[in-house]
């Protein structure tokens, strides 16, 4: 699918990180781009900076999500693209004694309710919704392509680590949701794929020590660096570029394989 002007774009998380950097690739190539993002001052910045629309939005809440597609739509029309980049993370084990005090504790069951919630079912939200307004669109092409979703997971999702186990749970679901995704909406033309970034310089990492970052860093084969977020962009511009790209989980880390800490 070509973008350009004629094209309708929602980015969630689109206030921050890897949202942001794809929102402000899609708008630099014309799409016009919904951010949908609970960070209100953040997201009127970037879509002011980008010519786009901000749009608060709950992923984790169905209604949310309804009225921010409506609020989209009336703007922009129909969007032909959807890319999920909001998320959370917490670090906790799945059980653990406390050090000093000797007790013992299961992981917090709402924290980990939380994490399910923005990272998956948030996803399935926009997938669906969008998929749903999608299907009222004429194809744009000879093959009768009518729309691109690129869900965020995560390498985590395959080499979760110590601590992960929420983080890891969502992000396997999310790639376990992509090919049914993709295979589901296939006779009307709508492809979906899913990223797995690695270590990538975002929020969730920019607040760590500098020694720490540079050690993250240094864990990555090639190039051993942090990913850059535009990086992320590039692939999600390329899965809606090229139509061969279907029901994928395609791996953007370097070839960094996480161990178990």
């Amino acid at each position: 699918m070509q973008i350009n002007e004629t094209v309708s774009a929602v980015v969630t998380g689109g206030a921050s990180g890897l949202g942001e950097a794809t929102a402000r690739r899609l708008s630099g190539l014309g799409a016009k781009v919904a951010i949908f993002d609970m960070n209100a001052e953040r997201g009127e910045m970037v879509a002011g900076e980008t010519g786009g629309l901000f749009c608060k939005c709950d992923v984790s809440d169905a209604a949310s999500v309804e009225a921010a597609f409506s609020a989209a739509r009336a703007a922009h029309g129909q969007e032909r693209i959807a890319v999920s980049c909001a998320g959370i993370a917490v670090g906790e084990k799945t059980a653990y004694t406390n050090r000093k005090t000797g007790e013992r504790h299961a992981h917090d069951a709402a924290a980990f309710h939380k994490v399910v919630a923005i990272n998956l079912i948030g996803t399935f939200h926009i997938a669906s919704m969008s998929a749903a307004g999608m299907l009222s669109l004429d194809p744009v092409d000879a093959h009768g392509g009518r729309g691109v979703i690129v869900n965020t997971a995560s390498i985590a999702g395959v080499e979760g680590q110590i601590g992960q186990v929420a983080y890891a749970a969502s992000k396997g679901g999310v790639m376990g949701l992509t090919l049914p995704v993709a295979r589901d909406l296939a006779r009307d033309g709508i492809r979906c794929c899913s990223i797995m970034p690695g270590l990538f310089d975002t929020p969730m990492v920019a607040g760590l020590p500098d020694d720490v970052r540079a050690a993250l860093a240094a864990g990555i084969p090639n190039p051993s660096r942090l990913g850059d977020p535009d990086e992320f962009a590039k692939l999600a511009q390329h899965i809606i570029e090229n139509d061969m790209l279907n029901g994928e989980c395609i791996r953007l880390d370097g070839a960094l394989r996480m161990a178990p800490r």
